[in-house]
């Protein structure tokens, strides 16, 4: 399992985060090519090296130009419904739209809960709206980037005294930053001034569980971010670990209603599954049967959880011959796994990857987009299955 530690000892910022990123390896100009997409104008992208105590980081910059706040009211503020509808409408990879959506969800709703307003109402002033969205869409791109499946902080210091914000003075921590490490292991009072900001406080909050203990893992990379100011008793920089860690085997108790089938035309069980997996089963399969009197017939399969039980029966005795479906209980094991999207000669292809906890790595090319390139490109499906399987292990 590909895993990403943020050890937070000098806090955590939207610019760290991805300083840090770029440092384990994310290319800037695929970050850069990629925000461009946004329909966000305005700034510039600078990466730099910064010599932190002694301690090589990268420093990464969203210079906004200084005219953008002196423009007219109707561009002077998002909403989050705003930005909501933009990421939902960008050709960002599915991977990339889903965690930013997931992390600026997860901000709104703690701005909303601090000024008592609904999420979707929350106003993010423009130089502060174009900082958060390079900030978070770019942490977002390097995540996925570096195939990372699951992340985890460390405590967090989360510094003390009064800083400016466009709402006045407020005291560090600010009001947001708590809300959102609400569960998480915090150090109050440890350093001076701000040292977790709204932006960095939702991406690690939406990226990790509360209390979740980092387990043992082989680390491959070390990234550091540079902040922007100086902190005195400290090097401020963000440390991110990226490395692997045995793969954890899930258990859950499911259903499996199967009926014997040897009177029914073959024809409806496309329909059949259809209706199946329409109806919550979590797959359907056929099974080869030699009925009585030697009739061949078909053994129909649907696995379930427990809550989709009757539902599931339900379709199969509406919708085939049978007049009985047995119901068996059975445990499931199941391997994490992630869908990452890859680039290969033919373009852009989506695979899945499943851990074992030995360390195997399972790899499969999602079959539809394969289709689709190999048909675009007139070459042999197993061709692009193969240069999918090729990229996917490159980017591991």
């Amino acid at each position: 399992m590909r895993v990403l530690y943020f050890d937070a000892f000098s806090g955590v910022s939207g610019d760290m985060t991805v300083g840090a990123l770029l440092a384990l390896g994310v290319d800037f100009e695929r970050l850069r090519t990629d925000l461009r997409t946004l329909p966000v104008r305005g700034y510039e992208l600078r990466m730099s090296s910064r010599d932190v105590n002694g301690i090589h980081a990268c420093k990464f910059d969203v210079e906004v130009e200084a005219h953008e706040e002196g423009r007219g009211d109707k561009h002077q503020h998002r909403t989050f419904r705003d930005l909501r509808a933009m990421l939902e409408a960008s050709p960002l990879r599915p991977g990339v739209k889903q965690r930013a959506l997931a992390i600026f969800t997860r901000l709104a709703e703690a701005e909303g809960r601090v000024h008592g307003v609904a999420s979707d109402d929350v106003t993010f002033h423009e130089v502060g709206a174009i900082d958060s969205i390079v900030d978070i869409v770019g942490a977002s791109i390097g995540l996925e980037e570096l195939g990372v499946e699951r992340a985890y902080v460390s405590a967090l210091p989360l510094g003390s005294g009064i800083h400016d914000t466009q709402h006045g003075p407020l005291p560090a921590p600010g009001p947001a930053t708590v809300e959102l490490l609400r569960g998480f292991p915090v150090r109050i009072g440890d350093g001076t001034g701000e040292l977790v900001t709204p932006t960095g406080a939702a991406i690690v909050s939406t990226l990790a569980s509360p209390g979740e203990p980092l387990p043992v893992m082989r680390v491959e990379r070390v990234g550091y971010g540079a902040g922007t100011r100086t902190v005195p008793d400290r090097p401020n920089v963000l440390r991110l670990l990226l490395g692997t860690a045995g793969a954890a085997v899930a258990s859950d108790e499911m259903v499996v209603l199967e009926t014997n089938i040897d009177d029914s035309t073959p024809e409806i069980y496309e329909y059949v599954m259809e209706e199946l997996f329409a109806a919550g089963a979590r797959d359907v399969w056929l099974t080869p049967a030699q009925m009585k009197k030697n009739r061949p017939g078909v053994v129909l399969h649907a696995l379930a959880e427990p809550t989709q039980r009757d539902a599931v029966a339900s379709v199969i005795l509406r919708e085939t011959t049978a007049i009985g479906v047995r119901c068996l209980p059975v445990q499931r094991l199941t391997l994490p796994r992630q869908q990452m999207t890859v680039d290969t000669e033919f373009g852009t292809a989506v695979v899945k990857i499943a851990r074992a906890p030995d360390g195997t790595v399972n790899v499969a090319p999602e079959y539809e987009s394969c289709k689709r390139l190999a048909r675009e490109r007139g070459v042999a499906l197993k061709t692009v299955y193969q240069a999918a399987v090729a990229a996917a292990r490159r980017r591991m």
